[in-house]
C-alpha cells in the first residue's frame, strides 16, 4: 500500500514538473491567437510555421548562427574547465606547496561569493581590455580555473585514487607532470564528464553573463536570441519563441542522456574501482 501511494505521489510530482514543458511544446504547434485561448494541451490545429519562422531568426541572422555561437562558447568553456580545474585539483590533492591549506580554503570560500558582487569590477576590467562584445569574458576565465565547485569535485575524486600509483610512476622516472598526464588525468574520466555536463548545461542556459557582455546580434547565443522574440513595445512572437525554446532544449537532453552513466559515477564515487 505504501509503495503504491509513493508511486502515485511521485507520478503527480513528475506531471507538475513536466507540465510547463508539455504546455510549451503544445504551444509551439499552435497559432498565436490560440496559444493563450485554448485550454487543452493537444492543439486543435497543428501548424509548423512557428518552427519555420523561428528558424529564420531575428535581426537578419538565422537561428543556426545563434546555435553556432552557443556551441562555440560552450565548447571553449568545457575545454577550459576540464584543463584548468583538473590541473588545479591535482595541485591541491597531490602536491605540497606554501600556503596550500590557506589557498584551498580561499578557493572554497569563493563559491559563497555571489556573481553580482564581482560583476562591476569584472566589467571594468574586461572593458579596459577591450573584450566587451566578444566571447573572451565568457571563455577566458574558464581557462584560469575560476569554477571552484569543479576544482573541489576533482580534488575529492583524486584523493580517492591510490597514491601507490604515483609512487610506482616515480620509480619509473615520472615527474609531477607525467604523473598527472599519464596516470591521474586518464583515471579522472567520471569527474571530467561530470564537469563537462554541468558546464554544458550552465553555460548553455546562462543568460545574465551573456546579456552583459554581448550586444551585437551577430554574436548572440541561443538564450539571447530567445529574448529577442519578445518585444515590450510591440507584438511579441510567442509561437516562434516557444518553438525555438523546444529546439534549444534538445542539445541539453542529448548531452545528458549520452553521458548520464558517467555523470552518476562521477558524483557518487570518490575513487577508482
Amino acid at each position: 500500500m505504501f509503495e503504491s501511494v509513493k508511486f502515485i505521489l511521485l507520478l503527480l510530482g513528475a506531471i507538475v514538473m513536466l507540465y510547463p514543458v508539455m504546455w510549451m511544446l503544445s504551444s509551439s504547434f499552435k497559432t498565436v491567437d490560440k496559444i493563450f485561448t485554448e485550454v487543452g494541451l493537444w492543439p486543435s490545429e497543428i501548424t509548423f510555421n512557428n518552427y519555420l519562422q523561428g528558424w529564420e531568426g531575428i535581426s537578419g541572422f538565422t537561428f543556426s548562427t545563434f546555435y553556432l555561437n552557443s556551441f562555440i562558447v560552450v565548447g571553449l568553456s568545457i575545454l577550459g574547465n576540464i584543463i584548468a580545474c583538473s590541473m588545479a585539483a591535482y595541485a591541491f590533492a597531490r602536491l605540497d606547496f606554501t600556503f596550500k591549506k590557506i589557498l584551498f580554503a580561499v578557493m572554497l570560500a569563493s563559491m559563497m561569493v555571489p556573481i553580482h558582487v564581482l560583476l562591476i569590477p569584472q566589467y571594468i576590467l574586461f572593458n579596459n581590455l577591450n573584450w566587451i562584445n566578444t566571447y573572451l569574458p565568457l571563455v577566458v576565465p574558464k581557462f584560469l580555473a575560476t569554477d571552484a565547485f569543479f576544482i573541489f569535485l576533482m580534488v575529492q575524486f583524486i584523493r580517492g585514487i591510490p597514491r601507490e600509483l604515483d609512487n610506482a610512476a616515480r620509480v619509473d622516472g615520472c615527474g609531477p607532470v607525467q604523473i598527472f598526464t599519464r596516470i591521474i588525468f586518464p583515471l579522472m574520466t567520471p569527474a571530467l564528464v561530470t564537469t563537462a555536463i554541468f558546464t554544458f548545461i550552465w553555460t548553455w542556459n546562462d543568460f545574465f553573463s551573456q546579456f552583459i557582455y554581448l550586444s551585437n546580434p551577430e554574436k548572440w547565443t541561443v538564450t539571447l536570441a530567445l529574448r529577442g522574440f519578445l518585444d515590450t513595445m510591440g507584438e511579441s512572437m510567442w509561437g516562434d519563441m516557444f518553438a525555438m525554446s523546444i529546439l534549444s532544449l534538445i542539445p541539453i537532453f542529448v548531452f545528458f542522456i549520452a553521458f548520464q552513466k558517467l555523470l552518476i559515477e562521477g558524483i557518487s564515487t570518490t575513487g577508482i574501482k
